[in-house]
């Protein structure tokens, strides 16, 4: 930024980290690269393995230590500051400065400031130099066939002396790239030093144009704007290109594409933000490698893993999840062509759970271990047995065939749409028979062989309540599973009174995948969690949790990211529980994203029946806000005030033309035919909603006073008292829990 020129969004977003917080920094380049580090020091137990820059699942090498005048620089004394775009470290006078470049395998560093000589040493203990050539120094990377090329800028020479190569303190830093050849990968710095200007600049602009144009979000509140903002550029960093266009599932380990990752993470990752070419392209990459072989158990899955060096099958919710994302991509973006090139893989995907999973009343079988929860021992058993009908699996093959029904009739198939449409209907009338008991106030987690229920009280059962209609049972379990399994930092995976329950996830008492998912909170659960709480009327309540996870990405962590996994209860003597598992994992950033789009600001469009409904629910907290939607070719811009009382909705529909579904509570619903350029107000002062349709002209066209639903005010009324004193799940002393009785066992980490 040139002195005196007014900051960019970017820099506005810039944030110190202290010391003592010593936060993990990370960068994609958008394609198959990441480099990783932490501010000070990278002394994760888990994730400093992956110290430095990694490709397409190798590491290359291990960061580096830089030199001025034969001192070597402490990263432990410096000052950081991160960006979005690059890291900067002050050590005194001097000025280091780290960049990742877009859809390269390349590294600046640069370093300002300095006297007579700097210098540099790449660290890795598998890292081998090979040579010096002229200015360049070679290696073999740790791992891969990737060769490393050093080289300092300004093409300035270059020595070696003890392991450190050394340059005049006027080359102002060091290029380092990743290529299969010498050649190659001298040819990537030299070609990169000569347009480094540009290639920063369109790096800036591509975020900037991402934050204003996909994601634009405006408030007072400075740390929810902040939050979100961060929030989408560290979900967009996991947008990339490994292997065509895809979600990579997280970092450092999951630098790979996950069927089920992939589409829980496709709606807050893709679809919210309006990347509805990228998202195309997922799922028909995915659909190129469904199975086909009708002779296989596994006909019409699509892949768990899409990685480089592997394809597998093996998970049941993976599938059921594309057919489902793929009309929520229809929806946002009203593509239809894609419907005909994908039905056929819809009718494979239903026709091969049909052939070999599905049983006599209609429920979708599965081995043990292919549910989410699929963590398992050395003997393959597993930590969280599911058994063969897991309440989460029935909802989304539920899901998948009233899916199956709306592209059926799209596409003219009746007998297909009349027969999925059937086995749905008898599907939900069981599974509310199944798997409800009057004994308890929420659902089983599954149905054992016997056909019995079983009532450990995990979060699956939230992805379920669409299978049943008793809206007081719903509330009801919504409050139970929130007290017993929400903690003020995010949902946990089985309930503290479970005698499994692990109240830690890293420990030297158990293996860390037996506490994987029985009692480890996972952040993306957070998403459904607060979803199911906004839909019983209790936005307020489902805020605390919003606001805690922007805190989170803004404070802890990884910087402007969510973590995979935390400990269930925070450690003695701390008041938060620590972040473990992926230090930044897509579902967790898309669900926080998800669950703001659609449920807080209530927009969900559905392009082939061209309606959005508008479903704003809005906490109090929040008195001002701006944002732009992405909708099929247009964009839906909304402004949101509430000042003594009236809040006031303003949306403006930029190039697209919709049936509105106009959704307040506790005000019935109304639809409104809005043409392309006009202009919605919607005012609710007291116990009136007055409406206002004003047409590219500026002139009021039609306007509208709705009274209270007296149905809708009861049910309200039905919901607060239900919900009255609600709080977060608390810890219970640790000799509540049988697990921490154990003496401690030498555990090993392991790299995943």
């Amino acid at each position: 930024m040139t002195s005196g020129a007014k900051p960019s969004i970017l820099d506005n977003m810039t944030m110190t980290v202290e010391r003592k917080d010593n936060r993990a920094v990370s960068f994609t380049n958008k394609e198959a690269a990441y480099y990783f580090t932490q501010s000070h020091v990278t002394d994760h137990p888990e994730h400093a393995y992956f110290e430095g820059l990694n490709v397409a699942k190798n590491r290359l090498f291990g960061g580096y230590i830089l030199y001025t005048d034969d001192q070597e620089l402490d990263n432990q004394q410096a000052a950081v500051k991160v960006s979005p775009y690059s890291m900067i470290r002050t050590h005194g006078s001097l000025t280091e400065e780290l960049w990742l470049f877009d859809y390269r395998n390349v590294l600046e560093v640069s370093l300002s400031g300095a006297g007579k000589d700097i210098g540099i040493a790449l660290k890795g203990k598998e890292l081998e130099y090979l040579q010096l050539s002229g200015n360049t120094a070679y290696f073999k990377a740790m791992e891969g066939e990737w060769v490393i090329a050093l080289r300092p800028r300004n093409a300035r020479p270059l020595s070696l002396q003890s392991k450190v190569f050394h340059t005049d303190a006027e080359a102002g830093g060091f290029y380092i790239s990743a290529a299969r050849t010498e050649a190659e990968a001298a040819a990537l710095i030299q070609d990169t030093e000569a347009h480094a200007n540009r290639l920063k600049a369109e790096r800036m602009k591509r975020m900037e144009v991402f934050l204003q144009q996909n994601v634009y979000i405006n408030s007072s509140n400075d740390m929810l704007t902040l939050a979100l903002r961060w929030l989408s550029l560290t979900m967009d960093q996991l947008v990339t290109r490994q292997q065509g266009e895809g979600i990579y599932a997280g970092l450092p380990w999951f630098n790979e594409y996950w069927g089920r990752d992939q589409f829980i993470a496709l709606p807050g990752a893709v679809l919210v933000s309006g990347q509805f070419e990228t998202a195309k392209h997922i799922l028909m990459s995915f659909a190129e490698y469904q199975n086909t072989d009708e002779t296989s158990k596994y006909y019409g899955r699509v892949p768990n893993i899409l990685a480089p060096e592997n394809i597998d099958y093996h998970t049941t919710d993976g599938t059921p999840r594309f057919i489902i994302q793929l009309q929520d991509y229809v929806k946002y973006s009203g593509d239809t062509e894609i419907i005909d090139k994908l039905y056929p893989a819809v009718r494979s995907s239903i026709e091969g759970s049909l052939k070999h999973w599905v049983d006599a009343k209609g429920y979708l079988t599965h081995d043990d271990n292919e549910t989410w929860m699929d963590a398992r021992d050395a003997d393959l058993n597993s930590y969280s047995p599911r058994e063969t009908r897991a309440n989460d699996i029935q909802a989304l093959w539920y899901h998948q065939l009233r899916a199956g029904v709306y592209f059926a009739e799209y596409m003219g198939d009746q007998k297909n749409a009349e027969q999925w449409g059937s086995l749905a209907d008898r599907l939900k009338s069981n599974f509310e028979q199944d798997f409800r008991d009057p004994s308890y106030p929420y659902l089983a987690d599954r149905l054992d062989a016997a056909d019995e229920p079983e009532f450990s009280l995990r979060p699956n059962q939230l992805f379920a309540f669409d299978m049943f209609d008793d809206r007081g049972f719903k509330d009801a379990a919504v409050r139970t599973a929130w007290e017993e399994l929400v903690y003020p930092w995010g949902v946990a995976s089985l309930d503290r009174q479970h005698p499994f329950f692990h109240p830690f996830h890293l420990t030297e008492k158990y293996h860390k995948d037996e506490a994987y998912h029985n009692g480890t909170v996972w952040t993306w659960l957070n998403g459904i969690a607060m979803q199911r709480m906004i839909e019983a009327g209790q936005e307020e309540t489902a805020y605390k949790l919003f606001h805690n996870m922007n805190w989170q990405a803004l404070h802890l962590g990884v910087v402007g990211g969510l973590s995979e996994n935390l400990d269930a209860y925070p450690h003695e003597g701390e008041n938060w529980a620590k972040l473990t598992g992926a230090y930044l994992q897509a579902w967790s950033n898309a669900e926080q994203l998800r669950v703001w789009y659609q449920y807080f600001l209530g927009i969900r469009p559905d392009m082939i029946h061209h309606t959005v409904r508008l479903a704003p629910r809005i906490p109090q907290e929040l008195t001002d806000l701006q944002f732009h939607v992405k909708v099929g070719e247009g964009t839906l811009e909304a402004d949101y005030s509430a000042n003594r009382g009236e809040q006031l909705y303003i949306y403006r529909f930029k190039g697209i033309k919709l049936m509105a579904v106009i959704d307040i509570a506790p005000f019935a619903e109304l639809k409104l035919e809005v043409d392309a350029g006009a202009e919605l107000r919607i005012s609710r002062t007291g116990q009136e909603l007055v409406i206002e349709l004003v047409n590219s002209s500026g002139v009021i066209i039609r306007q509208l006073t709705v009274q209270p639903s007296k149905d809708r005010i009861e049910q309200q009324l039905h919901s607060d008292q239900l919900f009255a004193g609600v709080q977060f799940a608390e810890p219970l002393a640790l000799e509540k829990h049988p697990v921490m009785q154990r003496e401690s066992t030498k555990v090993v980490v392991t790299e995943e």
